[in-house]
């Protein structure tokens, strides 16, 4: 199984308010005519939407409710997939079906 690092957790959050951020921007300056207002009401407001996304990323990665569990990551791995190994892997594949 693969999980998702820290690191990418936040360029995700990040990205995906920077999305945000263009058209909040654009709503602020329909509503209040104003630069600096427009700014505070953006910055604000992602700011905290960034923090709040990372922390709720990190939780649901925790969860696995709607996950499904890769048939084969039970199996062992190594650097290099060792004679014993392969008969492990061999054996699982023929119990799931997938090999004769």
């Amino acid at each position: 199984m693969v999980l998702e690092t820290r690191t990418r957790a936040w360029v995700k959050s990040v990205v995906w308010r920077i999305l945000g951020i263009a058209i909040l921007l654009v709503i602020s300056w329909f509503a209040t005519h104003s630069l600096k207002e427009m700014t505070m009401i953006t910055l604000f407001f992602h700011g905290i939407r960034i923090i709040l996304y990372y922390f709720h990323e990190r939780i649901w990665e925790k969860i696995s409710w709607g996950r499904i569990k890769h048939p084969l990551s039970s199996l062992p791995v190594n650097k290099e997939v060792t004679p014993e190994d392969l008969k492990i892997i061999q054996n699982q594949l023929k119990e799931l079906g997938y090999i004769d």
